[in-house]
Protein backbone atom coordinates (compact mmCIF):
# COMPACT_ATOMS: atom_id res chain seq x y z
CA UNK A 1 0.00 0.00 0.00
CA UNK A 2 1.55 3.29 -0.83
CA UNK A 3 2.20 5.77 1.70
CA UNK A 4 -0.06 8.52 1.08
CA UNK A 5 -0.31 11.49 3.89
CA UNK A 6 -2.91 9.08 6.36
CA UNK A 7 -0.18 6.33 6.29
CA UNK A 8 2.66 8.54 6.76
CA UNK A 9 0.91 10.52 10.10
CA UNK A 10 -0.58 6.56 10.94
CA UNK A 11 3.95 5.70 10.68
CA UNK A 12 4.84 8.56 12.55
CA UNK A 13 2.04 7.94 15.74
CA UNK A 14 3.01 3.86 15.20
CA UNK A 15 6.59 4.76 15.73
CA UNK A 16 6.21 7.06 19.14
CA UNK A 17 7.74 10.25 16.85
CA UNK A 18 6.99 13.45 18.11
CA UNK A 19 5.89 15.71 15.50
CA UNK A 20 3.57 18.83 14.70
CA UNK A 21 1.65 18.97 12.01
CA UNK A 22 -1.07 22.15 10.28
CA UNK A 23 -2.86 21.28 7.33
CA UNK A 24 -3.13 24.29 4.73
CA UNK A 25 -4.02 25.15 0.97
CA UNK A 26 -2.05 23.13 -1.56
CA UNK A 27 1.37 24.70 -1.97
CA UNK A 28 3.97 24.00 -5.20
CA UNK A 29 6.60 26.20 -4.26
CA UNK A 30 8.76 27.63 -1.21
CA UNK A 31 7.57 31.29 -1.93
CA UNK A 32 4.27 29.40 -1.91
CA UNK A 33 5.23 28.23 1.08
CA UNK A 34 6.53 31.67 2.58
CA UNK A 35 3.18 33.21 2.23
CA UNK A 36 1.38 31.44 4.35
CA UNK A 37 2.90 32.18 7.64
CA UNK A 38 3.58 28.67 8.99
CA UNK A 39 5.22 28.56 12.57
CA UNK A 40 8.80 27.35 12.49
CA UNK A 41 9.31 28.72 9.24
CA UNK A 42 13.35 28.71 9.62
CA UNK A 43 13.00 24.97 9.58
CA UNK A 44 11.09 25.04 6.37
CA UNK A 45 13.42 22.17 3.87
CA UNK A 46 13.23 22.88 -0.10
CA UNK A 47 13.49 19.38 -1.37
CA UNK A 48 14.65 18.52 -4.67
CA UNK A 49 14.59 15.22 -6.52
CA UNK A 50 17.27 14.77 -9.03
CA UNK A 51 18.69 12.01 -11.31
CA UNK A 52 21.63 11.28 -12.74
CA UNK A 53 22.52 11.58 -16.90
CA UNK A 54 22.27 7.79 -17.12
CA UNK A 55 18.89 7.59 -15.07
CA UNK A 56 20.12 5.18 -12.64
CA UNK A 57 20.91 7.06 -9.74
CA UNK A 58 18.58 8.80 -8.07
CA UNK A 59 19.08 11.24 -5.06
CA UNK A 60 16.53 13.56 -3.08
CA UNK A 61 17.67 16.53 -1.60
CA UNK A 62 16.40 18.09 1.17
CA UNK A 63 17.92 21.96 2.42
CA UNK A 64 16.91 24.87 4.12
CA UNK A 65 14.63 27.13 2.14
CA UNK A 66 16.82 30.14 1.66
CA UNK A 67 19.87 28.10 0.37
CA UNK A 68 20.55 27.68 -3.20
CA UNK A 69 21.83 24.03 -4.81
CA UNK A 70 24.46 23.68 -7.16
CA UNK A 71 23.68 20.28 -8.57
CA UNK A 72 27.06 21.00 -9.59
CA UNK A 73 28.84 21.00 -6.24
CA UNK A 74 26.95 18.40 -5.06
CA UNK A 75 27.82 16.37 -7.77
CA UNK A 76 31.19 16.67 -7.43
CA UNK A 77 30.10 16.34 -3.22
CA UNK A 78 29.06 12.58 -4.34
CA UNK A 79 31.06 11.64 -7.27
CA UNK A 80 28.26 11.44 -9.33
CA UNK A 81 28.15 11.90 -12.93
CA UNK A 82 26.03 14.43 -14.89
CA UNK A 83 22.71 15.86 -12.20
CA UNK A 84 19.53 17.14 -13.91
CA UNK A 85 16.14 17.29 -12.21
CA UNK A 86 14.06 14.03 -12.37
CA UNK A 87 11.08 14.34 -14.54
CA UNK A 88 7.35 14.45 -12.81
CA UNK A 89 7.19 10.89 -14.05
CA UNK A 90 10.12 9.79 -12.14
CA UNK A 91 8.95 11.54 -9.35
CA UNK A 92 5.35 9.51 -9.35
CA UNK A 93 6.67 6.14 -10.53
CA UNK A 94 9.37 6.05 -8.24
CA UNK A 95 8.33 8.25 -5.06
CA UNK A 96 4.69 7.87 -5.71
CA UNK A 97 4.49 11.79 -5.12
CA UNK A 98 3.09 15.19 -7.59
CA UNK A 99 5.05 17.74 -8.35
CA UNK A 100 4.62 20.32 -5.27
CA UNK A 101 5.14 17.68 -2.72
CA UNK A 102 9.28 16.43 -2.65
CA UNK A 103 9.90 15.15 0.65
CA UNK A 104 11.63 12.63 2.40
CA UNK A 105 8.92 10.48 3.09
CA UNK A 106 8.88 9.87 -0.29
CA UNK A 107 11.27 7.27 0.04
CA UNK A 108 8.94 5.13 2.18
CA UNK A 109 7.25 4.59 -1.22
CA UNK A 110 10.87 3.95 -2.94
CA UNK A 111 10.55 0.02 -3.17
CA UNK A 112 13.45 -0.78 -5.57
CA UNK A 113 15.38 1.73 -2.47
CA UNK A 114 16.86 3.41 -5.88
CA UNK A 115 16.85 7.03 -3.74
CA UNK A 116 19.60 8.50 -2.13
CA UNK A 117 18.21 10.73 0.35
CA UNK A 118 21.02 13.74 1.60
CA UNK A 119 20.26 16.33 4.46
CA UNK A 120 21.67 19.31 4.85
CA UNK A 121 23.82 19.78 7.63
CA UNK A 122 21.74 22.88 8.57
CA UNK A 123 18.90 20.54 9.70
CA UNK A 124 21.37 18.74 12.55
CA UNK A 125 20.02 19.01 15.59
CA UNK A 126 16.91 21.02 14.66
CA UNK A 127 13.39 20.58 13.12
CA UNK A 128 12.72 19.59 9.84
CA UNK A 129 9.58 20.90 8.15
CA UNK A 130 8.83 18.78 5.69
CA UNK A 131 4.98 17.55 3.47
CA UNK A 132 3.55 14.56 4.86
CA UNK A 133 3.82 12.94 0.99
CA UNK A 134 0.89 15.62 0.26
CA UNK A 135 1.42 19.18 -0.53
CA UNK A 136 -1.93 20.33 1.83
CA UNK A 137 0.31 20.11 5.47
CA UNK A 138 3.50 20.09 6.50
CA UNK A 139 4.94 18.30 9.50
CA UNK A 140 8.08 19.29 11.30
CA UNK A 141 9.72 16.51 13.19
CA UNK A 142 13.24 16.05 15.19
CA UNK A 143 16.08 15.65 11.94
CA UNK A 144 17.33 12.97 13.06
CA UNK A 145 13.52 10.82 13.93
CA UNK A 146 13.38 11.66 10.18
CA UNK A 147 16.55 10.35 9.81
CA UNK A 148 15.86 7.16 11.57
CA UNK A 149 12.54 6.11 10.02
CA UNK A 150 14.54 6.09 6.49
CA UNK A 151 17.12 3.86 7.52
CA UNK A 152 14.40 1.96 9.52
CA UNK A 153 12.76 1.23 5.85
CA UNK A 154 16.34 0.13 4.89
CA UNK A 155 16.41 3.47 2.40
CA UNK A 156 19.78 5.46 2.31
CA UNK A 157 20.11 8.73 3.93
CA UNK A 158 23.10 11.05 5.30
CA UNK A 159 23.66 14.00 6.30
CA UNK A 160 26.26 16.68 4.76
CA UNK A 161 27.47 19.83 4.11
CA UNK A 162 25.78 21.61 0.79
CA UNK A 163 27.87 25.00 1.35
Amino acid sequence: MPFKKQEVLKLLDDSGICYESLAHEAVYTIDEMKKLGLPHANCIAKNLFVRDDKKKHYYLISVCEEKLVSLKKFQEIIGSRRLSFASEKDLNEILGLQKGSVTPFGVLNDKDKRVQVFIDEFFRNRLIGIHPNENTMTVWLKTEALIELIKSHSSSVAVINLG
